[in-house]
């Protein structure tokens, strides 16, 4: 489901959870003063989680809460507009990301998606879990890791001394190595090798870095099957992680009207 446990009076009322019930809220607050998307349970949150049970339900008894399987929710989700990914709806695809983070990368995903044929609602809510998960939520677009593992890769086309550290991991799914650095770079028409931490700082590039390796790996075929685990294995190479995937792709099909 959306969400995982209980928001509002007497809920569980994990952070996530109380995020995606704000955006919702405020999807169908029709004008009026939006509520804070802060993750935080409140008394604001509370009371508008009542004033829609009351106004638009027309429930006599509003409990103020919204439950994972229950009719609150549901109604909710018949308040989400429909269309293109919005700032609102990307926030809750990612609802431990930051404000400023889902800003950062929203132009970048609508033009890289549209770019590289990931085109569909279905295709985009693949390619958003699997960003979600490997980016931890868009807090990570380069790998923590010093890179040195790599030094000697052939598989990898790192060829010289240090190559690992200079051509690690970088962008949304990570671009890893400098044969991929170079065909990637080929593929704009940019010269990366010179500047390879650039994939990482350049949002439009972490994006696309991603976008790209989606499309040369042919990764909307087990998309189109909605494969959750076919695409995974494509992604990571394995299942890691999988229940992660899985949870952010339930949401994006949730926010995209799947």
């Amino acid at each position: 489901m959306c969400i995982e446990r209980s928001v509002g009076e007497g809920g569980a009322n994990a952070r996530g959870d109380v995020t995606i019930v704000q955006v919702l809220l405020n999807m169908n607050r029709a004008g009026l003063p939006p509520l804070g998307v802060d993750g935080g349970i409140g008394p604001k949150t509370i009371e508008a989680i009542r004033a829609f049970q009351t106004g638009t339900m027309k429930v006599a008894n509003a409990d103020g809460r919204v439950d994972p399987r229950g009719g609150t929710l549901a109604v909710l989700r018949k308040g989400i507009p429909p269309g293109p990914l919005d700032g609102l709806k990307l926030q809750g695809i990612m609802p431990v990301s930051r404000p400023e983070k889902v800003n950062l990368y929203l132009a970048p995903l609508v033009k890289g998606m549209a770019g590289r044929a990931i085109d569909t609602p279905l295709r985009i809510a693949h390619f958003l879990a699997q960003v979600g998960h490997e980016s931890g939520g868009f807090i990570y677009n380069e790998e923590l890791a010093s890179g040195a593992a790599y030094n000697g890769r052939a598989d990898l086309g790192n060829t010289e001394p240090g190559d690992g550290p200079r051509f690690k991991g970088r962008g949304l799914i990570q671009l890893t190595g400098r044969a991929n650095y170079t065909a990637y770079g080929k593929s704009i028409g940019r010269d990366l090798l010179a500047n390879p931490t650039v994939v990482a700082t350049d949002p439009f590039l972490a994006v696309d870095a991603a976008c790209w390796f989606w499309q040369t790996h042919n990764i909307n075929v087990p998309a189109d099957r909605d494969d959750v685990e076919a695409v995974t294995r494509k992604v990571n190479g394995g299942t890691n992680g999988l229940a992660d995937r899985e949870a952010y792709l339930a949401r994006a099909k949730f926010f995209l009207g799947l």
